[in-house]
């Protein structure tokens, strides 16, 4: 009951924290039982929150042992069935036999029906490409020695991993079952690990560098609003296709891949100035849209109390922080917000109570509880409006864009002569 409650809340905080959640693929489904799903790790404590509140079916991550030591961070581990690993990286000192019993329970947790979550690259990162997955998943899977056990891949994709109320893709791979994997023994936990690496892999958009990911992920996203699509599914789909083309001209025309960068930009320093973004361009539109300014004055009576109540809630998760590493930053944030907010709201409620005359006291706790809802909302509103440009200025973004989806169209002609995205 404890894990249910506590999973349909975090479902709740997920929806709160991201913008957008979009979801690719056939999630495990709710009867689904002895699987393990393996994900890449580069958002800390926040990945293993979508996958799980995703995932129908119950689901028991696999968690490093030192977080255990985290206070308060104990409880929720245990109430959602979590199981401890102990790292040598951890504790360098650690008896080799140290994982033989969390090993046993595992393969007893898989043959009695049981999921596993597990990050297989070993830790958290924000790096452009897959880390070298570990052989722990296969070996747990292994270890059950039980037939019709099968692993899965989930994907994991973030527009902006560290601000709040960015977006979040969330890709399931194929289902593969562990006994149709080729060999014996070592060779069938490597052949097991090379198909999660690969899975993993055709799920995300990747680069060799963190300045090659992010050419990908723009030209991506050029051509993804080329086609009216402005969703992380349709980003992602082209970008793996990019991703591949980028490899190929690597080998064939080096030359090329420098002139689409260049252009590329040139087109997004522009919309940095001008305070645009790429689908208004499209649009050829970068004034203000009616349906965003009447969203903004009917929410702003709600709104604006909101944002002066809760700006210190707001920016102390900020603070937080602000020395967490890259990976980490939602983390720190999330963990502060489910601290400050709930402390905060129920002090203002509590005021209201106290403090407020008889008639005004419903009111004042109305408004303690509504208001930052209608604040976040009137923040994405605001978000989303369109600021004003000149005619000028939009126009001269617009032949920006045009050299850029030049470069790109002739980079296409030489990796494919009639591409097609």
């Amino acid at each position: 009951m404890i894990r249910r409650a506590l999973l349909a809340t975090f479902r709740q905080v997920v929806r709160l924290y991201f913008r957008d959640l979009e979801r690719v693929g056939d999630a495990p489904a709710a009867d689904t039982r002895g699987r393990v799903i393996v994900s890449n790790h580069q958002n800390a404590l926040i990945d293993p929150v979508v996958v799980l509140t995703d995932a129908p079916c119950k689901v028991a991550p696999i968690a490093k042992s030192t977080l255990w030591d985290i206070p308060g961070l104990r409880f929720l581990l245990d109430a959602i069935g979590a199981v401890p690993i102990h790292r040598r990286k951890d504790d360098p000192a650690k008896d080799a036999a140290a994982n033989d019993d969390t090993f046993d329970a595992i393969g007893a947790h898989l043959r009695d029906g049981g999921n596993l979550l597990i990050f297989p690259e070993g830790t958290s990162h924000s790096g452009p490409r897959l880390a070298p997955l570990r052989s722990g998943a296969a070996r747990m899977l292994a270890h059950a020695a039980h037939p019709g056990l099968t692993f899965q891949a989930a994907g994991l994709e973030f527009d902006e991993g560290d601000k709040f109320r960015s977006r979040c893709l969330l890709s399931w791979g194929p289902v593969r079952r562990f006994d149709e994997v080729p060999g014996e023994g070592e060779e069938k936990i490597r052949a097991a690990t090379a198909l999660m690496q690969h899975d993993l892999a055709e799920l995300l958009v990747e680069g060799d560098t963190p300045e090659e990911r992010l050419l990908v992920a723009r030209v991506a996203q050029l051509l993804a609003h080329d086609t009216g699509d402005t969703s992380l599914e349709m980003w992602s789909s082209i970008g793996r296709r990019v991703e591949l083309a980028h490899q190929t001209l690597e080998r064939l025309d080096p030359a090329r891949i420098d002139a689409v960068k260049r252009k590329v930009d040139a087109y997004h320093a522009a919309l940095d100035r001008l305070g645009l973004r790429d689908d208004q361009v499209v649009g050829g539109d970068a004034g203000p849209r009616t349906t965003h300014r009447l969203r903004l004055a009917l929410l702003a009576p709600l709104a604006i109390p909101g944002m002066v109540l809760y700006a210190i809630p707001y920016f102390i998760p900020r603070r937080v922080a602000r020395s967490a590493d890259l990976d980490a930053v939602s983390t720190y944030k999330l963990a502060a917000g489910l601290l400050v907010y709930p402390l905060w709201m129920g002090g203002l409620v509590a005021g209201s109570l106290a403090f407020l005359p008889t008639g005004w006291k419903l009111p004042g706790v109305l408004v303690s509880v509504l208001s930052p809802f209608a604040a976040l909302a009137w923040l994405d509103a605001w978000d989303a409006r369109r600021r004003p440009v000149s005619p000028e200025d939009l126009t001269h973004a617009a032949e920006l864009r045009a050299a850029a989806m030049y470069e790109i169209a002739d980079a296409r002609a030489t990796v494919e002569p009639d591409p097609a995205v």
